[in-house]
């Protein structure tokens, strides 16, 4: 079974519960939308701590280094994805000033890390991320992926 690892970070801003969500990037997600969004994961390197699998998965994603942050994440337990993937997660509260605007958002065309695309005899670099929001619970329940829906509701549940 391939393991996967993450962290959803979130933030408190006017008394609502916002977690931040990545976009994949690519031609085709350009148009994707609910249910395309993520927490910034990836696989798992052999003889690799999950936890720091999700803080270098988190690196490549967003550019933003939380490393320093690790003894305060807090640990939400895994889902298994329709693929069958396994996928462990954290949550970590955490504004993101290094990348996000004052509306929520940051533009990770340039920050994420490239992924190759083949189209046939075609072949280009693409960001595996294009974008990342703080949503609020609501919307990032609609963004996300549906089985990762459950991090969300662990980290709305775990702060009431």
């Amino acid at each position: 079974m391939k393991i996967s690892c993450g962290v959803l970070v979130y933030r408190v801003q006017n008394n609502e519960l916002q977690v931040f969500l990545v976009h994949p990037g690519g031609p085709f997600f350009a148009k994707k939308d609910n249910g395309y969004w993520s927490i910034p994961k990836g696989e798992l390197n052999k003889n690799e701590e999950k936890v720091d699998c999700a803080i270098r998965e988190f690196n490549e994603e967003t550019s933003v280094d939380i490393s320093n942050y690790r003894n305060k994440m807090i640990e939400l337990g895994s889902v298994i994805q329709k693929n069958g993937k396994q996928v462990f997660a954290w949550a970590l509260e955490y504004e993101l000033p290094e990348i996000v605007d004052s509306n929520g958002f940051a533009d990770l065309k340039e920050k994420s890390n490239k992924i190759t695309i083949n189209l046939g005899i075609k072949q280009f670099q693409a960001p595996e991320i294009d974008k990342g929001v703080f949503f609020s619970v609501g919307e990032a329940l609609e963004k996300i992926n549906e089985t990762q829906r459950e991090f969300v509701v662990r980290v709305n549940e775990g702060l009431d």
